[in-house]
């Protein structure tokens, strides 16, 4: 609405997309209403199904694999606040989508990466060995650990997630694998005095991250929500309308 468009919102019920119409002829009926798609999903193999047999733009809200929409709003968040990085982005968690993205977009900027995850937790190693090819064009390091202390010491950004990842609830003896993964207060003074705390939210207080940490000066959760929209509207209008997209660019 922001930008003018007229959005229409589709959920499961509104549509049989894969059930009784498969991905490619949705894509291609879509392709003739709409001019461009914007997808959340379980399975990145059907967003890719999508975008491949769609000639509209698809933007990837959301899969299993990747959350790039996220990570447009991470970078936008960490470049609105510090001008120079000082220390690493470091990441205490789950290897799962928010980390894949948070890897590649970091290293494409530059930034050093050091990710901490309990073992048999790690992130796809397809995408650590794009991330490290990344890197070594841009000079930016991608460092794996087990110890959350490890991960977070000089770190310039802390960053973690929900540990139970949604479509994840039933596996009830995963959250198990996280103690000594709660980013508290002892385990963030192990980081620089302005780090900056980051979520992607909804955030299980208590879980993952403490309130004292959340609430504290440090964190820019809300930065991140807030780009959300901003960093959104830019995908779109880029997609969508590349001339409009050069033209705010030009002016902003």
């Amino acid at each position: 609405n922001k930008l003018g468009g007229q959005p229409l919102t589709l959920l499961s019920n509104d549509i049989q997309l894969g059930k009784s119409e498969s991905v490619s002829d949705t894509a291609a009926v879509l392709s003739r209403y709409l001019d461009g798609i914007t997808y959340r999903c379980f399975k990145h193999s059907d967003a890719k199904l999508l975008a491949e047999n769609a000639s509209i733009p698809v933007i990837n809200a959301l899969s299993d694999m990747h959350h790039p929409c996220q990570a447009a709003a991470d970078l936008m968040a960490i470049t609105e606040n510090k001008k120079d990085l000082n220390g690493h982005i470091s990441w205490v968690g789950d290897g799962n989508n928010v980390l894949h993205d948070l890897l590649l977009a970091g290293v494409i900027l530059g930034h050093d990466v050091k990710y901490a995850t309990p073992e048999g937790m790690e992130p796809n190693q397809e995408v650590v060995d794009r991330a490290v090819e990344i890197g070594n064009k841009t000079g930016a390091k991608v460092v794996a650990t087990n110890d959350p202390i490890d991960a977070v010491s000089d770190a310039g950004v802390i960053y973690t997630d929900i540990f139970v990842s949604m479509g994840e609830e039933h596996l009830k003896d995963k959250f198990e694998a996280f103690q000594g993964f709660q980013v508290n207060e002892e385990l963030v003074s192990n980081a620089n005095d302005n780090y900056l705390f980051m979520h992607c939210l909804p955030a299980h207080r208590g879980e993952e991250v403490t309130d004292e940490v959340i609430d504290s000066k440090n964190s820019i959760v809300f930065d991140q929500a807030e780009n959300r929209m901003w960093a959104q509207m830019s995908l779109l209008t880029y997609m969508c309308n590349p001339i409009a997209w050069e033209a705010y660019r030009d002016l902003y």
